[in-house]
């Protein structure tokens, strides 16, 4: 009947709910994680003692320039997955002890050019699945102490000539799954400690006979499924140190390889190429005896006698004639 009292929790719940901030910092903590899809704000108000941040998979598309102010203490910014089209140029200007910036999987098509000045401690910088179409040399200018670079599944037409040059500490550089159909000489200029580097999925031609001397420490190097139809004589011969190399996938008839060193054999995948299996190349095989990783893949495919067959069964048989 009308005028009937209801009950006080079905009172409470036919009244509408005021929704609550997603993702509320607490007081005194060191690490914040929000991974709220409905998030659109930056979150305000953390505390100064905040050492990392992690916001991914939301709805972030901007942030103030503000957004870290008064978190001197922060080494640690994850902003993977979220909707970030650009960033403010003074944005990192807050957190001079950052070790740690995750930017993967945003819309960024470029970055302000004084974005890491001020940020001489960053270790690990991580740019990968964005839009960028092109690497300006002062991004690299006041990173002394970077490790780790990640550039991967970008929009990358070109590296240009020393760009990379400041980066004396840099054990890791992947360049993967960009569009690069060629690589200046001097590219690599700059980097003697790098460790690993990607340049897989991308549109290489050729390289520069030059191209590995500046990396002479690189011991893991990765060139698979690109374009390269022939590589340059004694290329490898800088890589004193090589332990991995991945040339699959390309359109390569003939070898080279680094000269053979003290230690374990070189792991060495070259499937899925055209091999021509004549005596230059069966005989840098027995020569240089790499570890094939995938023999089963590695086939030849001419003259027409070997057509077919594993190239590391070929080099070994003993009537070659080479």
């Amino acid at each position: 009947p009308s005028g009937r009292i209801l009950p006080p929790l079905l009172l409470l719940l036919l009244l509408p709910l005021s929704p609550a901030a997603p993702c509320s910092p607490q007081p005194n903590a060191t690490h914040f994680i929000c991974t709220e899809p409905t998030l659109s704000t930056f979150p305000s108000g953390l505390p100064t003692t905040t050492l990392a941040i992690s916001v991914e998979f939301t709805a972030l598309a901007a942030l103030l320039p503000t957004a870290l102010a008064g978190l001197p203490q922060l080494q640690e910014l994850h902003l993977s997955s979220n909707r970030l089209a650009t960033l403010p140029e003074g944005l990192l200007h807050p957190v001079p002890t950052l070790r740690v910036l995750d930017l993967t999987d945003n819309l960024l098509a470029d970055l302000p050019a004084g974005i890491f000045t001020g940020n001489g401690h960053l270790q690990h910088l991580v740019l990968q699945g964005n839009q960028l179409q092109a690497l300006q040399p002062a991004w690299f200018q006041h990173l002394p102490q970077l490790h780790w670079l990640n550039l991967a599944a970008n929009a990358l037409v070109e590296v240009p000539p020393a760009v990379f040059h400041p980066l004396h500490s840099l054990r890791s550089l992947d360049l993967s799954r960009n569009r690069l159909a060629s690589l200046a000489p001097g590219a690599l200029a700059g980097l003697r400690a790098l460790r690993r580097l990607d340049l897989e999925g991308n549109r290489l031609g050729t390289l520069p006979p030059t191209t590995f001397v500046p990396v002479p420490a690189l011991r893991f190097l990765f060139l698979q499924g690109n374009e390269l139809r022939a590589l340059p004589a004694g290329i490898f011969v800088p890589l004193r140190h090589l332990r991995v190399l991945d040339l699959a996938h390309n359109r390569l008839q003939a070898l080279e390889l680094p000269l053979r060193s003290p230690g374990p054999a070189l792991d060495l995948d070259i499937s899925g190429n055209p091999w021509v299996c004549e005596c230059p190349l069966l005989a840098l095989l027995r020569r240089a005896a790499p570890r094939l990783t995938t023999a089963r893949d590695t086939l030849c495919a001419s003259p027409m006698r070997y057509r077919g067959q594993e190239v590391a069964a070929v080099s070994q048989a003993g009537d070659t004639g080479c």
